[in-house]
């Protein structure tokens, strides 16, 4: 039997959702491979121009296959389902809601947010108005298929399928929970040039001085970043030595939050020394660094179908301040200290709280190191190839 998993997003230019492909491809590959007797299927990992050369692999049970079409485009609708035709695939998986419509196959499906269902704003896009809501329209219509056609959905957290169950009113049964893993970056393939470098080099780099709350991460309004500059801004004030490192991709959105954080002049372009720094990508090797050197790491976002990002602080051992709202209690546990991100006043209280107490921010790396654990990359990818066993089982079943 073959399987088709659609990899478009492997690596880093899929962000977030990159990772998530990234490890369970290459996961996927490792546990077959360690398993020949018990591997009855072959694989076609289709890529993008963007990451064909990425993903490495002289199996000859898998394929690589290019496709030259974007993401939530017109091109992925028309001409993935020729290819996904052409490879005699049985089952495709689908990492993501953009499912052709005409997918001329059975398919599992990962939901990892209803995030533009639930937060539809157009100070989320860079369209104009109308081209982002025709655009939303036919995000609804696209999960809605997707969702009602998927043999299985796999959902990244109870939360998210509950999310699903509610939104879309489709059969709890037909939902798995798979969580996602996390892993120390130090373990990842840079591991030996973080050996190499001092780590006051690499903040003297990013020109990073000795206390400062972390925040990796996008800058959607999700994210709610604008919330965290005000009330930053108001901890300055009482620790003017205090700095806010926000690290993510330099984007449309992360030029807007830099332009609330000059305007409450916590930010100036030529100004080395400014309240909030803005280091733009940092590769995961030096990002260790900033996890370590950290007073704490922030989260103060609205939404999360898992989130990843403050797991993997607590993976790397920095404190996690995070918002109370939707998965992140139950995936963060008891490691986290809490606040209501719609409060400004509880989230200065609570980062008092943990800036103050150098026993609770020890008690917070332990216990969030002990969290992190829980979750492994090797058993999300375990986890779905079972579940394309049991699709490919029901449907000779049915035959």
């Amino acid at each position: 039997m073959t399987i088709g998993i659609d990899a478009r997003f492997y690596g880093p230019i899929g962000k977030g959702l990159g990772r998530y492909v990234q490890e369970v491809v290459d996961n996927i590959v490792k546990i077959t491979g360690d398993q020949p007797e018990d591997n009855s299927f072959k694989f076609v990992i289709f890529l993008s121009a963007s990451n064909f050369d990425e993903f490495r692999c002289e199996r000859t049970d898998i394929k690589k296959v290019r496709l030259d079409c974007a993401w939530y485009g017109f091109k992925e609708q028309l001409f993935m389902p020729f290819y996904i035709w052409r490879e005699k695939v049985d089952l495709m998986h689908f990492p993501h809601f953009n499912v052709p419509i005409f997918t001329p196959v059975k398919f599992v499906l990962t939901i990892h947010d209803l995030i533009l269902t639930n937060f539809p704003t157009v100070r989320a896009t860079t369209r104009g108005r109308l081209v982002y809501y025709l655009k939303n329209l036919a995000y609804r219509l696209v999960i809605f298929f997707a969702l009602r056609r998927a043999q299985l959905i796999i959902a990244v957290s109870n939360f998210t399928k509950d999310d699903i169950v509610n939104k879309f009113k489709i059969s709890a049964d037909k939902i798995t929970v798979i969580y996602e893993g996390v892993a120390n970056l130090s373990r990842g393939r840079d591991s030996l040039f973080v050996a190499k470098l001092d780590s006051q080099e690499i903040l003297n780099q990013y020109n990073i001085p000795e206390n400062f709350l972390l925040y990796v991460g996008n800058a959607y309004p999700h994210k709610n970043l604008e919330s965290l500059l005000r009330v930053f801004s108001r901890l300055h004030t009482m620790r003017p030595e205090m700095r806010l490192v926000l690290v993510g991709r330099s984007d449309y959105f992360y030029e807007r939050i830099k332009n609330v954080a000059r305007s409450l002049n916590l930010w100036q372009a030529e100004n080395h020394n400014s309240a909030v720094i803005f280091p733009g990508y940092v590769p995961d090797a030096q990002l260790e660094v900033f996890y370590g050197a950290a007073r704490a790491y922030i989260f103060p976002s609205l939404y999360e179908g898992f989130g990843l990002p403050p797991l993997e602080a607590m993976a790397n051992s920095c404190p996690v301040l995070s918002s109370d709202r939707s998965s992140l209690p139950e995936i963060l546990g008891k490691a986290a200290v809490y606040f209501n991100p719609n409060n400004e006043d509880e989230m200065l209280e609570k980062m008092i709280i943990v800036l103050d107490n150098e026993e609770e921010r020890s008690n917070l790396k332990q216990q969030g190191h002990e969290q992190a654990k829980k979750y492994h990359w090797w058993d999300c990818a375990r986890e779905t190839l079972t579940i394309y066993e049991q699709v490919l089982k029901k449907s000779s079943n049915d035959r």
